[in-house]
């Protein structure tokens, strides 16, 4: 093996193996399904995300779009808080585009022009504190980002949490075999399920979820609380206390978000 294939395949062992993963992208279980990669950048302030917002629509985006990342969301906060955050979603088709891909962007001509001023922005004048990212594989019930429902306003986050990796394993489980029919059958219009594999608060999932408004929510979580199937599901042992702690986010897609 190459040195630098060495280096790189240690490099996520390491990190999945610190998460309790079983490293699928070192033994081909991943196959075609999606990498997630999900930025959460910590504003200065208010008056900086312009700054940010031109960086993405114009030199980001654009080249990730070119090198081959089709869909790329971009979001705020759907409630303005005392923090301003601005959170990107960037889907690879596979594990091994998730390394080619950014060095080809950090290689090319038209995103450095792009860029350029973006980079050349002064300490004085810094755009965010910091940004956390999640890393995450599909999940084999949703392999695949989807993208078609029509006009979405309002998008959900959520990730839950387990108090170990076998609890995680098992939500995960009851995802693809029960769930997610019934997320369909109730509306519940999911963007895509990841399984954290790098990030905080592990061992965890997220998922995100459209709707048209708050109110379409709404109406729609209840109607599946009330499913039958789901009231059936919840109960059986197989799944008992996989999720110890659940976070929301509410977002709204920025103007350029490609979801």
């Amino acid at each position: 093996m190459k040195r630098r294939n060495f280096i790189k395949s240690s490099l996520i062992g390491t990190s999945v193996a610190a998460s309790g993963f079983t490293i699928p992208v070192l033994n081909n279980q991943v196959g075609d399904k999606e990498i997630f990669e999900l930025r959460e950048y910590r504003l200065v302030g208010k008056s900086t995300q312009p700054n940010l917002d031109k960086y993405f629509q114009e030199a980001l985006i654009p080249a990730l779009n070119k090198f081959g990342v089709s869909k790329v969301g971009a979001f705020s906060e759907n409630e303005e808080s005392e923090t301003t955050r601005l959170f990107l979603l960037i889907t690879y088709p596979n594990s091994a585009d998730y390394f080619r891909i950014p060095a080809l962007v950090k290689n090319d001509g038209t995103y450095q022009k792009a860029s350029g001023e973006y980079h050349s922005i002064p300490l004085d004048n810094m755009v965010y504190e910091r940004f956390d990212v999640k890393l995450m594989v599909a999940f084999d019930g949703m392999p695949k980002l989807d993208s078609s429902y029509p006009d979405p306003g309002l998008f959900e986050l959520r990730s839950y949490q387990g108090y170990s990796e076998d609890a995680v394993r098992r939500k995960i489980n009851m995802f693809n075999e029960v769930e997610m029919d019934i997320f369909k059958k109730t509306n519940l219009n999911m963007v895509f399920f990841g399984e954290e594999i790098a990030g905080k608060d592990l061992p965890c999932l997220t998922y995100m979820l459209a709707f048209r408004d708050m109110e379409e929510r709404d109406i729609n979580w209840k109607g599946f609380s009330s499913d039958p199937d789901w009231k059936r599901v919840r109960s059986l042992p197989e799944y008992a206390d996989t999720v110890s702690s659940i976070t929301q986010i509410f977002l709204k897609p920025l103007p350029y978000s490609q979801l």
